[in-house]
């Protein structure tokens, strides 16, 4: 079977398990996804009836009886359960999210024991971060003192997932007075084994949105951890963390495009059958302009969402920053989204108790612990901007091991049905900084919009000849970039670092690379796109958005290619089929 096929067949069978989530009879309902968030309760049986299903052992390696071969697999699983209730897929992640720390740098005796602790429904929390100091871990107190046989710990730590209901935690701790890069360790704390007093859980946050989540803390006092519990050597906590974190900054924004996509559906089926002023609300110019572009934005978050998940096995060595562009791209382009379709639903988006769109303004709520959670969007722009130069390096894509690179890799970055190496965390580096695949194979990829303009004809040859020419208004954007950057180093000096000019210039790449990911996955992936797909109107809609995120009076669309992009989203609405460039039938009873 297709890598293609076998994402679709998981997903569908996820689909048939989950059942439409209208039907209140269902496991994951909307009605019981609303009830737990009203009573602020934890999803205890959601999660159990998706262990007995086999979703825990998307987060544990083959080796240990567990599935996670393809991280676009955990992706399209977690993205389907957070369409249903993004709560009950933060409480999935975040134990996965625990895991990979274990996955990376644990013995064999202690990834073993805790993947079959997660695979058996166990939780287990990542204490990395504190109240005084967020995402500078660098300044992070809580300290381990070595002692005969282990360490003692002392310290606290704050908003960390699971941090209650969890027996274990893995917790980040200053093993040099000093600290510095290699002044941290991770240690393994079992709480059933620790002195007594030694643990104390923190009382649990309320929250605005996901509202079932365990975020809390823990506080240790001399709390003693046998030297076997560290996981690596002395020292390689902060790199066993930054590495950790890069699949957790792509796998996160599956929440936001379930949570959207919902949004999304709820937003067409309301206007859709709402009649006002001779006709529906979705036929009205400006209501259907507005669908179109939070189409538009699902589909460029799904091309770029996919596309960082692939590189997480195609090149792993370069997820560093793809990770960090995903992190800051997609969740809060998909805020404004759902923002956008508020206005399009009206006052049904604010309603608790409508039997049908009351889950909308949870979805709201929910999608926004994407934004922040593992690393805010200052902190992974701050990390593409410290990139930028090299990405932005005029010899870069004319060096000819770049362009051997570029040949070889895009394809299995970009097509959905190209093979990939098994994951494996370990080969992730912290110092692949100026290659992105996304940016660099955009030429050959309007070459290729311009090849596939030549054989169409009519209206369609004319749409790709569009695409083609709007792909390479990007690639000019790239030679302004680099002038800018190279005039702001001068002008700032020591400042340039920090500087907000430069962190608005690496937002910018990140609008860049979102529509190369978007132009390179529709001609690499042609041959397993499935109607609507490819869409000459919907990617030059889409390449619109990104283009109007540059330069905001720049429209590159007409009427006529929204409303072929309309009919293109009311096909899918039709279809029940998710909104995303793969193939996936939703579960759906008749009303």
């Amino acid at each position: 079977m297709s890598r293609v096929k076998e994402v679709q067949a998981l997903a569908e069978d996820l689909e048939r398990a989950l059942g439409d989530p209208h039907d209140r009879t269902s496991p994951l309902s909307f009605a019981r996804a609303m009830a737990l968030d009203e009573a602020e309760r934890y999803p205890h049986e959601l999660l159990g009836f998706l262990m007995r299903h086999g979703f825990h052992a998307f987060a544990v390696p083959p080796e240990h009886g567990g599935r996670a071969v393809h991280v676009e697999d955990e992706l399209m699983a977690l993205r389907l359960v957070a369409r249903r209730d993004p709560t009950t897929a933060m409480a999935l992640a975040i134990t996965h999210v625990a895991y990979l720390p274990l996955w990376l740098a644990g013995s064999q005796e202690q990834r073993s024991r805790y993947a079959r602790a997660v695979l058996d429904g166990g939780m287990v929390a990542w204490a990395l971060s504190e109240r005084s100091h967020g995402s500078d871990v660098l300044a992070n107190t809580t300290a381990a003192e070595r002692v005969p046989g282990g360490y003692l710990l002392t310290g606290e730590k704050w908003l960390i997932g699971n941090a209650t209901l969890a027996r274990t935690a893995l917790v980040f701790a200053r093993t040099r007075q000093e600290g510095g890069p290699a002044g941290y360790s991770i240690f393994v704390v079992d709480k059933d084994t620790a002195p007594a007093g030694a643990v104390r859980e923190l009382p649990r946050e309320r929250l605005h949105g996901t509202r079932g989540i365990d975020i809390s803390g823990v506080a240790l006092q001399q709390c003693f951890v046998p030297e076997a519990n560290r996981l690596g050597r002395e020292g390689e906590g902060l790199e066993i963390a930054l590495k950790s974190v890069q699949p957790v900054r792509v796998i996160i924004n599956a929440l936001p495009l379930g949570a959207a996509d919902t949004a999304l559906r709820l937003t067409l089926d309301f206007a859709r059958r709402r009649h006002l002023f001779g006709t529906s609300v979705s036929e009205l110019p400006h209501p259907k302009a507005q669908l179109v572009a939070c189409f538009c934005d699902l589909v460029i978050a799904d091309a770029v969402t996919a596309a960082s998940a692939r590189v997480l096995q195609a090149a792993p060595q370069y997820a560093g920053v793809w990770s960090s562009v995903t992190k800051y791209f997609v969740p809060g382009l998909l805020e404004g989204t759902v923002t956008r379709l508020a206005d399009v639903l009206g006052s049904r988006h604010y309603l608790r108790s409508h039997p049908r769109y009351s889950v909308f303004q949870k979805m709201m709520r929910d999608l926004r612990v994407a934004v922040f959670a593992e690393g805010n969007a200052a902190t992974n722009l701050r990390n593409v901007a410290a990139a930028l130069g090299g990405l932005l390096a005029p010899s870069t894509p004319a060096a000819p091991h770049v362009r051997e690179a570029v040949r070889e890799r895009c394809p299995r970055v970009f097509d959905l049905d190209a093979d990939l190496p098994p994951y494996d965390p370990k080969r992730h580096s912290l110092y692949g900084r100026g290659v992105d695949y996304a940016v660099l194979g955009l030429p050959g990829a309007a070459d290729d919009l311009l090849s596939i303009a030549a054989g169409a004809v009519g209206t369609e040859a004319d749409l790709w000849r569009r695409c083609a020419a709007v792909a390479r208004r990007f690639l000019g954007e790239i030679d302004r970039l680099r002038t800018e950057h190279g005039q702001l180093r001068t002008v700032l000096g020591r400042d340039f670092g920090r500087s907000a000019e430069l962190f608005e210039l690496a937002g910018q790449y990140c609008v860049v690379h979102a529509a190369g990911c978007l132009v390179q996955l529709t001609v690499r992936s042609w041959a397993c796109l499935t109607e609507p797909f490819p869409s000459g109107s919907v990617l030059l809609a889409c390449l619109d958005r990104l283009w109007r995120q540059l330069h905001p009076t720049q429209r590159v669309t007409d009427r006529d290619v929204v409303d072929a992009a309309a009919a293109a989203l009311y096909r899918l609405h039709d279809d029940n089929r998710l909104f995303s460039l793969r193939n996936v039938v939703l579960a759906h009873v008749p009303t």
